[in-house]
């Protein structure tokens, strides 16, 4: 089971990484990536995987930081969604949902990381 959560983690982190790093490359021409796309997904089914081996395990968890950082991931995913069939229909991205998916992921990591109790 530890091996199994390391690998989540590991994933999950992997997701972040590819949002964040897609919307830093794009910054000065903002649009959405395949890979902003695969690390919004890779990033949502991880994080109710990594929340379900937390419930069925011993460890406690905090439903209310869960909850806020779920909200945080769909807009993220929705986001980039829009993002995406917006490039693959040849379409321009609008500054506001491209910067919503970077945005809102670092704001996710910030949640994760600070937010303690």
């Amino acid at each position: 089971m530890d091996f199994l959560r390391l690998v989540l983690v590991f994933l999950h982190i992997l997701g972040a990484a590819a949002i964040v790093g897609g919307w830093l490359a794009t910054f000065k021409t903002p649009t959405v990536s395949k890979w902003q796309w695969i690390g919004a997904l890779t990033q949502l089914v991880t994080g109710l995987l990594l929340v379900g081996l937390a419930e069925m395990g011993d460890g406690d968890v905090n439903h209310m930081k869960i909850g806020v950082k779920l909200l945080i991931a769909l807009v993220i995913a929705v986001a980039a969604f829009i993002g995406r069939r917006k490039v693959k229909n040849n379409q321009d991205v609008s500054k506001g949902i491209a910067h919503a998916v970077g945005g809102m992921a670092f704001i996710n990591v910030a949640v994760a990381v600070f937010w303690v109790a």
